[in-house]
């Protein structure tokens, strides 16, 4: 079975897709880096959007995501980015955890596995 990826660089690639399925890397707030979380939590959505999209599926199809949070205090801002953008129905299995991140202006990073149609 082929593995594709895309945007690859010399430690990951953004999305790999293996036998119907694309695992996106962590995500990270490009546009609202150092923003609020929920700011950055839906640049990061966006971004998770584009990537499913060119890898042929959508936020319909997802079976897994993580959601790293630099301050675990905030996951109810982040949630309520979180639940606007997922259609009813359509929750996937998750986890969300604090992490400290490698940047001080990243406060949210997310990860998700969907199903190709």
């Amino acid at each position: 079975m082929s593995i594709e990826r895309y945007h690859t660089g010399a430690r990951i690639s953004r999305v790999v897709v293996h036998n119907g399925t694309a695992y996106l890397a962590g995500i990270l707030a490009l546009k609202r880096r150092g923003g609020t979380v929920t700011e950055q939590t839906e640049d990061i959505l966006a971004m998770i959007d584009r990537l499913l999209a060119e890898a042929g599926t959508d936020k319909t199809r997802l079976l897994q995501a993580t959601v790293y949070l630099a301050d675990i205090r905030t996951a109810e801002e982040m949630n309520a980015v979180w639940e606007a953008w997922l259609p009813e129905g359509c929750a996937p299995a998750r986890t969300t955890i604090e992490g400290k991140p490698t940047d001080r202006a990243h406060a949210v990073k997310i990860s998700v596995i969907a199903a190709l149609p």
